[in-house]
């Protein structure tokens, strides 16, 4: 068993502001401490230096968390688009390097990129099979899928998990591809699960500092930020008449949606890291959650999903 909600690390990265390496560290050793044993990461997040941090927190204590991390993938900046390696050998390469970052045996759970990628996804899959029987990686994941790759790579060797962005404010995730995970019995992992931010209210304008990743993303232009003003304050307004943070409620809903969803907020922060794992204890009664489905209609624009600015 995993904790309800892990730890993502994409904020660690730098990708949202300046964060300092110390307290970074601290930071993941201190979910850890208070009982997240899901850590998600990626090979490219700062060039591998989130996955070298990673691997300082859980030396001694690998035992007791599942890291999660993706490969075959490049991106050199906010304004860059996602590079996908399709060469023969660059997901062992990938594999290995990520094991030698994290210092660990094993790598819990290995995700395939899927979006992006021109080679068929049944290839990827049969190699990152080769690395499971090798004992390099526990499980098989899938990030960014559609309904039929996933079933595809799922013939070929069991899907233990699908990354997609999931929340209040990127609704947009096909029916039919949850209702396909249920079925094979593929746990969701929700990227980011508080919209980068946006959820938690803390973001009103498009005046984020230079190098910011959300600078790239449609969804942080100013006339976007002002369409769904309206939508965040009535959220504001629901979490206030239950005494909980926006942050806490979009949690709160996205744990209430299914009982295969695994949040992975991310947070340079540890009061926001505290409020997250809070979310775990609220229990939302029905009138709410159907209050928050769609109250951000029309939240994940049809260009975003060309955007350069990468999706996990």
């Amino acid at each position: 068993m995993i904790s309800a909600i892990g730890l993502g690390s994409m904020a660690l990265s730098g990708a949202y502001g300046p964060v300092e390496a110390t307290e970074a560290d601290r930071l993941v050793r201190r979910a850890l401490d208070a009982g997240v044993t899901f850590l998600d990461t990626a090979d490219f997040y700062a060039a591998g230096e989130v996955e070298r941090m990673v691997g300082r927190a859980v030396a001694g204590r690998s035992g007791e968390v599942v890291v999660a991390t993706r490969g075959g993938m490049r991106v050199r900046g906010p304004q860059e688009p996602v590079e996908v390696d399709e060469r023969p050998g660059d997901l062992e390469r990938a594999c290995e390097s990520s094991l030698r970052r994290l210092g660990i045996d094993r790598i819990g759970l290995y995700y395939l990129q899927c979006r992006g990628s021109r080679a068929p996804i049944e290839d990827g899959v049969a190699r990152l099979a080769e690395l499971a029987r090798a004992g390099k990686i526990g499980y098989i994941g899938l990030s960014n899928a559609t309904t039929e790759q996933l079933r595809r790579a799922h013939a070929v060797h069991p899907i233990a998990a699908l990354a997609i962005e999931y929340s209040l404010w990127g609704t947009c995730v096909d029916a039919t591809l949850l209702t396909t995970a249920r079925e094979l019995g593929v746990a969701i992992v929700a990227v980011r699960p508080l919209g980068r931010g946006f959820l938690t209210g803390r973001i009103r304008t498009d005046r984020l500092t230079p190098g910011d990743w959300r600078r790239s993303d449609p969804r942080f232009r100013p006339e976007r930020l002002r369409l769904h003003a309206g939508p965040l304050q009535r959220l504001e307004t629901v979490a206030a008449r239950l005494d909980l943070g926006t942050g806490r409620l979009a949690l709160a809903w996205l744990l209430a949606r299914e009982e295969h969803i695994v949040p992975v907020p991310s947070t340079r922060d540890q009061v926001h890291l505290e409020m997250n794992l809070a979310a775990s204890a609220v229990e939302l009664p029905p009138e709410v959650r159907e209050q928050l489905t769609g109250l951000f209609p029309g939240s994940f624009p049809a260009e975003l999903a060309h955007s350069p600015v990468p999706l996990i």
